[in-house]
């Protein structure tokens, strides 16, 4: 069974999903969750803390659901698990779903709230770097500053294709050959650096 922060945080990941930041009142979070709100003031200490902590929440599902292997299944080339990993991110999944749009909703709050653009910040620089570092495994001789530059391109692009995929914009197959595109686009330019 979850921890009580735990089912409030998917709670929350929920609510933003559904209703955007703005939307998420504490009284509805409470009631999404099934507990009290001194519960969650408890745990949270005010809706700020809820936020941060959602945001905390969602990046640690993401990664889990874009790098949890079976260990049974092969291992795969740096070029594959990037890929795998990128494309992880565009699944037809109700938790990829919800928590694409809550990551969305994040983001364009934060143009809003300076707290939030901070935490929004650095979560997204740490992205930003891990992206990069698996191109580097891809093209180890490529310097930082164009693994830095490429990483940038696509994980903006990854936000792109996901809001448009989720907006109904475009389809996610498309989205996913996209994806590849700027993938083979990326690496190909790291190769003439």
């Amino acid at each position: 069974m979850a921890s009580r922060s735990t089912q409030i945080l998917e709670a929350a990941a929920r609510v933003i999903a559904r209703r955007g930041v703005r939307g998420l009142r504490v009284e509805e979070l409470a009631a999404e969750a099934g507990i009290s709100t001194a519960l969650i003031y408890y745990h949270f200490k005010d809706r700020t803390g809820v936020l941060r902590a959602t945001l905390e929440f969602i990046n640690d599902r993401a990664e889990r659901y874009t790098t949890d292997r079976a260990p049974e299944d092969p291992p795969l080339t740096p070029r594959e698990e990037l890929e795998k990993t990128l494309l992880l991110e565009l699944q037809d999944t109700a938790e990829v779903r919800e928590n694409s749009s809550a990551w969305g909703e994040l983001r364009a709050s934060a143009v809003f709230d300076e707290v939030l653009r901070e935490d929004l910040a650095r979560a997204t620089l740490v992205w930003v770097q891990e992206v990069a570092a698996m191109l580097g495994q891809v093209q180890p001789m490529a310097p930082a500053s164009s693994l830095a530059a490429a990483a940038e391109r696509i994980t903006a692009l990854l936000e792109g294709l996901s809001m448009r995929w989720l907006s109904g914009g475009t389809p996610i197959g498309h989205a996913q050959d996209l994806m590849r595109g700027a993938i083979d686009a990326e690496l190909a330019g790291l190769r003439q650096n």
